[in-house]
């Protein structure tokens, strides 16, 4: 007998011995805050009575244990409990947000990153994270682009499978590994409007070729967990949609984890107009193939005290009673969760050594992986006469300038939970701690954060969790303003740190402007109008709309929320001491009016006129597509291909050099972009294919080969109603963004003789 032929022996004995009411429990997932005490107690009473199978958001090891204790000593099988936590980008040590750390384009890096915040997540009893976010995000009023990897499926899907591998480690159960659950599953990035929650109207083969690829690799890296989406497509919800969660989901990608709902969602599909009531819901989204439910014990709104409630998987006992759904796929929804625990070795070991965890917690090189990622995250978009790197030798003082540049929360970003909030390091005392000896670094905030019209919903779920409240501070922005005019004046360089506050993006925090929130832009006009040197720093969720800060700025340094040490990390950037080397992720817009922004459009008509589309501007972006600078210069030479003529499912190989030209050390992320001239359907005008990030000495040259394999010319065709592969002319291009020149083409036909 094979171990995972012993592991489900196990789970099929456990299941005879439960009851109907155990196995709906075991599919049933609740909230659990401190502070909530009626539904506190109503959740230990079920726990106690085998009703639950899953908690999420404890991460305090002793309440962990304290829980487990409960369902391993006091439920009649003792059944181990799944602790599930939004282990986004950190939980104690927190690195830059999702849409930084895709701006890295380093997967391996992710790979590590994550693989840290799994080894701090289990050390206090969190066995689940519900990450990594893999929606694709083409619209960035949508607040939660910050969570993913940006527009482009091929990107994303190196990033998903990354975030995967470094979650779960080389398989489910590995020491010091969560299981990874991708969310949310499909189509959730496409909201009209960019409106969080809206409904999605997305095409079979958009869905297919530009949505399904993150999912698709995450699930081939070997995710154990797969939550879905609030919205649905073609009006069925994606919580209850049988064609995507078990066709394509489990028949076509191979899924062999659970399933699970988002927040709440079970019971929506009610509020969708789709079910009829709540034993309705649980028992079509069972059917789907839908195997856990996560409830929350209440609708989310802001100082709502919960009425403790049981969620609509509760129903499933009376369902199989009354014949409305069979008992077998009820037993198959319980199986596949009692797998993943006996793959955890929860049965063996359910508790956590609580004097282990501050070690783990507190352990340097943590801190150490935070500010290489931070470095390596952030994007150069402006340098106007090499301002950057900063001279330690002439400045003698620097104005650090903007509310941003001493906020803590808003270094760290949305949807942490666990942080060390005091340890974080902020621009101001980064760039105070690197500054040198004879450099002084003065602040001044200038100017108010303003307050969201709308408040975040989540405000008080951060609370219970532990995190602080914003508090009201007196502020004179007159004098404030005035203030920081003249520090400016008496300076050699001013750093304006601006850009958006924590709640400002992440979820249920869309927006319909980019505009710089606030009098943030005015603040930047009254500084520069000084004439002392202007260097931005934006720490954002997404890109800000940039047309009237470029002209008084020298300088751009997209810093994202770049966590726990991003104030050391931008300081070591602005001083040289680390050279930055991200990439975008996403196509930076002129304007909102321009949104949504693609580089992999298709040609259309008049593909010539393609940037007129508008009369008043050009209707291209600001910044395209995988663009950022570099301290130094990188040219690209002699493009190669392996072959001239290929077979349908050959393989072929570019070959590139790469020089630097520069007397010091470049990053960059080499590029390669293919486009298929003609075949079943027009294909845009070009798609990344590979990429790989290298740093470069002074005067360094490097010949890097690229594959291109048949799944890089694999697309959906609606014609076909299949994946299909055709022959065709093809163009490749290799270069520092998706605006490449450097070309070669080759040619696909069915026979190569």
């Amino acid at each position: 007998m094979t171990t995972n032929d012993a592991l489900v022996q196990r789970a099929d004995d456990l299941l005879a011995k439960m009851t109907l009411e155990e196995k709906a429990g075991q599919i049933s997932q609740y909230f659990y805050f401190r502070g909530w005490t009626a539904q506190n107690e109503l959740v230990e009473a079920q726990v106690r009575a085998g009703r639950v199978g899953s908690l999420l958001f404890v991460a305090d090891p002793r309440e962990t244990n304290r829980l487990q204790r409960i369902a391993v000593e006091e439920s009649r099988l003792g059944i181990p409990l799944l602790f599930g936590f939004d282990v986004i980008h950190g939980l104690r040590t927190i690195f830059p947000v999702p849409l930084g750390m895709a701006a890295s384009w380093d997967p391996q890096l992710y790979e590590r990153v994550q693989a840290i915040a799994a080894r701090e997540a289990r050390a206090v009893g969190i066995h689940w994270t519900f990450a990594p976010m893999v929606d694709i995000a083409r619209d960035p009023r949508w607040g939660r682009i910050v969570e993913g990897a940006g527009e482009d499926p091929y990107l994303g899907a190196q990033i998903a499978a990354a975030q995967v591998r470094g979650f779960q480690g080389e398989a489910i159960g590995a020491p010091e590994h969560v299981v990874a659950g991708p969310k949310h599953y499909v189509g959730y990035g496409a909201a009209l409007g960019g409106r969080d929650y809206d409904e999605v109207n997305i095409s079979e083969s958009e869905l297919r070729n530009v949505y399904l690829p993150p999912f698709a690799a995450a699930v081939a890296a070997g995710a154990g967990n797969v939550m879905t989406s609030y919205v649905g497509i073609d009006g069925v919800p994606g919580a209850a949609d049988r064609y995507l969660l078990t066709d394509v989901l489990r028949g076509e990608l191979g899924f062999k984890g659970f399933v699970v709902s988002d927040a709440a969602a079970v019971m929506d599909l009610v509020t969708h107009g789709f079910a009829r009531d709540e034993q309705d819901a649980a028992v079509r989204a069972l059917r789907a193939g839908l195997d856990m439910e996560m409830w929350t014990g209440m609708r989310i709104a802001p100082g709502a005290d919960p009425t403790p409630t049981v969620g609509a998987f509760s129903t499933l006992a009376e369902a199989v009673r009354r014949g409305v759904i069979e008992e077998s796929l009820l037993d198959e929804a319980v199986r596949r969760v009692l797998l993943v625990k006996l793959r955890l070795g929860l049965f063996e070991q359910p508790y956590v050594d609580e004097a282990a965890a501050g070690t783990i917690l507190n352990d340097p090189a943590h801190r150490e992986m935070a500010r290489i990622a931070a470095e390596r995250s952030a994007v150069l978009l402006r340098n106007e006469g090499n301002i950057l790197p900063l001279d330690r030798s002439a400045v003698r003082q620097v104005a650090v300038i903007g509310p941003l540049a001493d906020d803590r929360a808003a270094t760290l970003g949305p949807w942490v939970f666990a942080p060390d909030l005091n340890a974080t390091v902020t621009v101001l005392e980064g760039l105070r701690r690197t500054a040198g000896e004879g450099v002084r670094v003065e602040y001044a905030p200038g100017v108010p954060m303003p307050a969201r019209a709308i408040p975040s919903p989540f405000a008080s779920l951060a609370q219970a969790l532990g995190m602080p409240a914003s508090s009201e501070t007196s502020f004179d922005e007159e004098a404030e303003l005035a203030h920081a005019v003249a520090l400016a004046r008496a300076s050699d360089v001013a750093v304006l740190v601006l850009g958006e506050a924590a709640d400002m993006n992440g979820e249920a925090a869309s927006r319909s402007t980019l505009d710089l929130p606030g009098r943030q832009l005015e603040l930047l006009e009254a500084v520069a109008a000084t004439g002392t040197p202007v260097v931005v720093v934006l720490l954002s969720g997404r890109p800000l709309d940039l047309r009237r800060v470029l002209p008084l700025s020298a300088a751009i340094l997209v810093a994202w929320h770049p966590g726990s040490e991003g104030g050391n990390a931008v300081a070591r950037l602005l001083w040289g001491d680390a050279t930055p080397g991200g990439k975008l992720p996403f196509s930076w817009p002129r304007s909102v009016g321009q949104v949504p922004i693609i580089y992999s459009r298709l040609n259309s008509h008049q593909p010539s006129t393609s940037h007129q589309r508008y009369w008043e501007e050009e209707s291209t972006p600001l910044y395209p597509f995988g663009f950022g600078l570099t301290y130094g210069q990188v040219e690209y030479r002699n493009l190669t291909l392996s072959a001239t003529q290929i077979g349908l499912n050959d393989t072929i190989e570019a070959t590139v050099e790469v020089h630097n030209v520069s007397a010091r050390d470049v990053e960059e992320v080499v590029q390669l972009y293919l486009h298929q001239r003609y075949g079943r359907a027009a294909r845009p005008v070009r798609e990344l294919k590979g990429f790989e990030r290298v740093t470069l000495k002074p005067g360094e040259r490097r010949t890097l080969r690229i594959a291109i394999p048949p799944s890089a010319r694999r697309y959906w065709s609606k014609a076909d109603s299949a994946y299909v592969l055709d022959e065709s002319d093809f163009d490749v291009w290799v270069g520092g963004d998706s605006t490449a020149a450097l070309h070669a083409e080759f040619a696909v036909r069915s026979s190569t003789v």
